[in-house]
């Protein structure tokens, strides 16, 4: 194979996940050129990834698809990635046998099995297609000029350059199941603040009514400073690589962060830890803590709490500042 498309999963955190089954595909065709097709808003990820050599940005339509390629293969389960490469005469295409499409593929593989990790779920696909597995913790370089990105946006929000960073990621895209109460995040970083430590809030635009929801539970705004909305995916990875920890809830960025090293505390409610909980590399800096509290009903995998968030609500402040702390 000499030009191999890969189709990448559709959220930041399953991207970042995926990274380790494309290392196994770079290892097992060090020759070949590597295509990476994703969406418009993730392909920066893959421009910051070694294992690849080109990326395709994909719009609403996929109509940027060539036709030189050898081989395409499918990481998201999807019915449309099938369709779109089909239709660019790919003439091997390779995936798992799901959301019946195994027409539209000449390697139909059965899915893993159930429960397992995510990263292991990609890496059970590529490793049935022939691609051996190596390390199975995503890891990702933060190029120069997103530490410098990250650097001119932390000043102009206020950083003096000096001051240790907490980074806080309070959104998830899933839904608001994920996410930990804003008070809490108020109140763990007035605890963080009180150790010498500067949070700073990060996400993306969506993420901002729970952003400014903190702000507002702090009262006195210099005590955070707000970057949520102001960051693409390569300059947040230069912040996450500046910042001495992160805490987040099962989010993009929360896999973004372990994957450029950061030590990371994550509160897990409605979603199964075992099957998405962060993995730190161990040649790494990045050391990874995941804080659930136990109820009955988790983990649900509901976008919505149809009953009281206990779940969430029920991991404690002084657990996440401790947690926090111990990873610093």
């Amino acid at each position: 194979m000499n030009r191999v498309l890969i189709f990448a999963p559709n959220w930041l955190g399953d991207a970042v996940m995926a990274l380790p089954a494309i290392a196994d595909v770079r290892r097992g065709s060090p020759q070949a050129t590597i295509v990476v097709a994703a969406r418009e808003s993730l392909a920066p990820l893959f421009g910051m990834v070694r294992d690849v050599d080109e990326v395709i940005a994909l719009g609403p339509l996929a109509r940027s698809i060539g036709r030189d390629f050898d081989a395409a293969i499918l990481l998201p389960n999807s019915f449309r990635a099938a369709v779109v490469a089909a239709r660019a005469n790919i003439p091997e295409r390779w995936g798992y046998r799901t959301d019946w499409r195994g027409m539209l593929l000449t390697r139909a593989i059965d899915r893993a099995p159930a429960g397992i990790h995510q990263i292991d779920y990609y890496r059970h696909l590529v490793r049935a297609l022939g691609f051996p597995n190596g390390p199975d913790a995503p890891q990702l370089e933060v190029p120069v000029e997103s530490r410098a990105a990250a650097a001119r946006v932390l000043e102009r929000a206020g950083w003096d350059g000096r001051t240790p960073l907490v980074a806080i990621a309070p959104g998830a895209a899933y839904g608001g199941a994920k996410r930990w109460p804003a008070a809490s995040f108020a109140a763990l970083a007035r605890a963080l603040a009180g150790n010498g430590l500067r949070p700073v809030l990060i996400g993306s635009p969506a993420d901002a009514p729970g952003g400014c929801t903190i702000t507002s539970a702090l009262g006195d705004s210099s005590i955070i400073l707000n970057l949520i909305g102001q960051t693409d995916v390569p300059t947040l990875a230069g912040v996450l690589a500046a910042a001495r920890a992160l805490v987040a809830n099962d989010s993009g960025a929360l896999h973004l962060g372990a994957a450029v090293g950061a030590p990371v505390t994550a509160m897990f409610g409605p979603t199964d830890e075992r099957v998405t909980g962060p993995r730190a590399t161990q040649t790494s800096r990045s050391a990874a803590v995941v804080l659930t509290h136990p109820v009955w009903c988790r983990p649900c995998g509901l976008r919505e709490c149809p009953l009281d968030h206990a779940c969430m609500r029920g991991v404690e402040v002084t657990a996440a500042v401790d947690a926090a702390m111990r990873v610093l």
